[in-house]
């Protein structure tokens, strides 16, 4: 009993930990109610600070892509409780994000910016559209299950976990990966566009671009032909139109 419940106090923790740094990334990129910021903060300036963006930016990229392979869980599951393995890879994950905020080194010569209120509020509006996206987008997919909440509270219950069916609906009918999508808008639609802003855009792009190749091939491996045929209707990032969801009845969403 006390196992269990060390168990889900660890995912709750583990969860507290991700929504704190989710909502700093908000202010983080947007430079809003935050003491650091993409574009405020102490810098070293010139190559240095660069080198240091790209550093943190790697470390993100290798410890998302790394510890969300199927081979590393079924290694990692040997060290870790496998119903406090999804809290773990998110407080892994927390952390990363929270370095990140507190060595990011601010370039701010302006590439591109508004010039009026309109743009400016244009701007602010795109960015929080992206990131109201993310956050519908986990709840389709099942937000408890992904931030490991559902795990540690079947874990308490003493209840089993059963595998998630292959599910589509709402967003997922029209783009395969609506949450990378999301983070996308967020990420490059801005009033102000900085050169730190820009390397940190750039770096987060290249990291959903690679990472969503293992995911597609991970999904592959679970679902099969039904992934296939999915995957050959819709689009991976960008919704077209007359492409969407046909030939599987939907049920709930893509895990």
């Amino acid at each position: 009993m006390l196992n269990r419940i060390g168990i889900f106090t660890y995912g709750i923790v583990c969860y507290a930990v991700f929504f704190f740094s989710f909502l700093y990334l908000i202010g983080f990129v947007a430079n809003f109610a935050v003491p650091r910021s993409i574009d405020v903060g102490t810098s070293i300036g010139g190559m240095g600070a660069i080198f240091i963006n790209l550093g943190l930016l790697l470390l993100f990229g290798l410890q998302h892509s790394v510890m969300a392979r199927p081979g590393f869980k079924k290694r990692w599951t040997q060290i870790v409780p496998a119903s406090a393995e999804r809290s773990t890879y998110v407080l892994f994950s927390s952390l990363v994000l929270i370095l990140m905020y507190a060595a990011w080194q601010p370039l701010p010569g302006v590439v591109w910016g508004s010039s009026d209120a309109i743009t400016t509020s244009i701007g602010y509006a795109g960015m929080a559209l992206g990131f109201v996206l993310v956050l519908i987008a986990t709840f389709l997919i099942d937000h408890f299950d992904l931030f490991g909440l559902k795990q540690v509270t079947l874990k308490l219950l003493q209840r089993r976990q059963t595998p998630a069916p292959f599910q589509v609906r709402y967003l997922y009918k029209f783009v395969r990966h609506p949450l990378y999508l999301g983070w996308l808008i967020a990420f490059w639609v801005t009033p102000v566009m900085t050169l730190g802003h820009l390397i940190f855009a750039l770096g987060m792009t290249a990291y959903i671009l690679i990472a969503v190749q293992y995911e597609e091939r991970d999904l592959i491996d679970a679902f099969g032909e039904d992934y296939q045929r999915y995957r050959a209707q819709v689009p991976m990032l960008v919704p077209l139109p007359g492409q969407s969801h046909q030939t599987v009845k939907p049920q709930g969403d893509i895990a």
